[in-house]
């Protein structure tokens, strides 16, 4: 083990994280505002995940009032307090992007049996 791979196994998340895509998940983050600090959870569809060791990173996707958003996590990040599986999603795609083109009712993701 070199030097720099030492250095990054001290950060590398340890918690069991079984989540992938197409997996319906909420994201606690922790969000700091001045000298205050509160968690804002995210909700979407994982579009992407990236496994790049501590690099790694997963993006997800939520439709909220007809506009879509995404936002891109490091997976390894002191800020991420929780993530949590709300439903599996049953997709036979590595990454999900044709769901940008998709609103409402076309843009589900069927559940894993």
């Amino acid at each position: 083990m070199n030097l720099l791979e030492s250095v990054e196994n001290e950060y590398i998340r340890t918690d069991e994280l079984n989540f992938g895509v197409g997996d319906l998940i909420r994201v606690n983050n922790r969000i700091r505002e001045g000298t205050k600090e509160r968690i804002q959870a995210y909700e979407g569809t994982v579009i992407r995940n990236r496994d790049r060791g501590l690099s790694s990173t997963f993006t997800v996707r939520r439709l909220a009032y007809g506009t879509g958003s995404e936002r891109t996590f490091p997976l390894h990040s002191p800020n991420i307090e929780s993530i949590q599986v709300i439903r599996h999603g049953g997709v036979r795609r590595a990454k999900l992007y044709y769901l940008r083109n998709r609103t409402g009712r076309a843009s589900r993701v069927p559940e894993k049996k």
